[in-house]
């Protein structure tokens, strides 16, 4: 089996102009026997995301011709043909990891069972999830319910245990007393009058839901050392499952520093690229929850010794998950074949129509759990309509 050209795919997406202009970019590799493997680039959202398509497109060009069965191979030619990918980084790691997880995609397809069977078969049936980013309500993205008091915050928790979820994550310092995004002072030894407005929204959420619920506390790196551990502490009393991204993880330093200093688990990953990226946090023992994703990290192939050298150091995994179904497709497949899973991400985008929609199969948490897709492959591909409607290009 040869390659024989690859697609790269701006997928059209109504959440593009309705939320942060969100946009999935979806590598598709084919081959001389009409199987063809899907795979995407973790980047679809922020400043600089487009980059993603470029990167894809240039990396696609280096395999042309190659057996999409030897996977590690071509992850290890694309790392070091390219140069710049043996420093790391999350352009050149987010096109390796679309090309990655597509040739798994296929290998799953051409041996017609899911990619979970060649990782070691399941550990687990069903993968247990949280429900995350409460300031904009439980799954209804599109109308932005931001969330500003307390009892609203609690509100939106009890409906979260209502739907069935026994874990949430909650960003409880971003939005401001007002409704806007990024405008409080998070930052310095003076931060604790703005500190004390996410412990109060915190701490209505316990009192609300008491102990039938974990909660996993976001942090998107917006505190410095000193106040992340202020906080930290503040809130060591709500009884926290784990403390995600307190500081930037650039830094392994300051995040050690936090962990040393408070009594929560650390979660953090998203922005941390290959085992390499990782091996000071596991080696140090700074990160309790580890969060890669496996659109940016280095694909399955790179996110699996990931998590297997985490569990040398007795961390749980819950792979970062922020893209369109096929990200979420190719996610179940790793977490439901490695013995140190932790829980799983539902993030909002995954519960939107308009995202939904791109994709032929529509995967959804039943009271707070994920089924495993039993497709060959990943199984998850882009709907014809989508790909017809995308603005592409193909490399061959």
């Amino acid at each position: 089996m040869k390659i024989v050209s690859v697609d790269i795919i701006d997928v059209k997406n109504p959440l593009q102009s309705a939320v942060s202009k969100w946009r999935p970019i979806v590598v598709r590799i084919n081959t001389d026997e009409g199987i063809s493997g899907f795979g995407e680039v973790g980047m679809a959202y922020g400043i600089g995301a487009s980059a993603g398509f470029g990167m894809a497109k240039d990396l696609a060009s280096i395999i042309i011709g190659m057996d999409p069965m030897e996977s590690e191979k071509i992850w290890d030619k694309m790392q070091k043909k390219t140069f710049w990918g043996q420093g790391g980084g999350t352009v050149v790691s987010a096109g390796m990891s679309a090309i990655d997880i597509a040739l798994w995609d296929i290998k799953g397809k051409a041996l017609n069972v899911p990619c979970y069977q060649l990782l070691g078969g399941k550990c687990r049936d069903t993968l247990r999830t949280y429900a995350s980013q409460l300031q904009f309500g439980w799954g209804d993205a599109a109308k932005k319910e931001i969330l500003t008091t307390p009892q609203q915050y609690a509100a939106a928790a009890e409906k979260a245990l209502a739907d069935g979820y026994d874990a949430i994550k909650v960003d409880v310092n971003e939005i401001d007393e007002q409704g806007v995004a990024k405008k409080r002072n998070l930052y310095g030894v003076f931060a604790d009058r703005e500190l004390m407005v996410g412990y109060k929204r915190l701490k209505a959420i316990r009192d609300a839901v008491g102990d039938e619920v974990d909660i996993i506390v976001e942090a998107h790196a917006l505190t410095d050392t000193a106040s992340a551990i202020r906080f930290g502490r503040m809130i060591e009393d709500l009884r926290i499952s784990a403390y995600e991204e307190p500081v930037m993880a650039l830094n392994h330093g300051q995040l050690k520093e936090v962990k040393n200093n408070i009594n929560i688990p650390i979660a953090a990953g998203e922005r941390i690229y290959t085992r390499w990226g990782f091996r000071p946090f596991f080696e140090e023992h700074i990160i309790d929850l580890i969060q890669p994703d496996l659109g940016t990290c280095g694909g399955i192939t790179e996110a699996k010794k990931i998590c297997d050298m985490g569990h040398i150091y007795d961390t749980t995994c819950q792979i970062h998950v922020c893209g369109g179904p096929i990200m979420t497709a190719a996610s179940l497949q790793l977490e439901c074949a490695i013995p140190n899973f932790g829980i799983h991400e539902l993030h909002r985008y995954a519960l939107l129509e308009g995202n939904r929609d791109t994709c032929k199969y529509d995967y959804l948490p039943k009271n707070g759990k994920y089924e495993i897709p039993d497709l060959p492959g990943i199984g998850q591909e882009l709907t014809d309509k989508s790909i017809a409607e995308s603005p592409k290009v193909t490399v061959q």
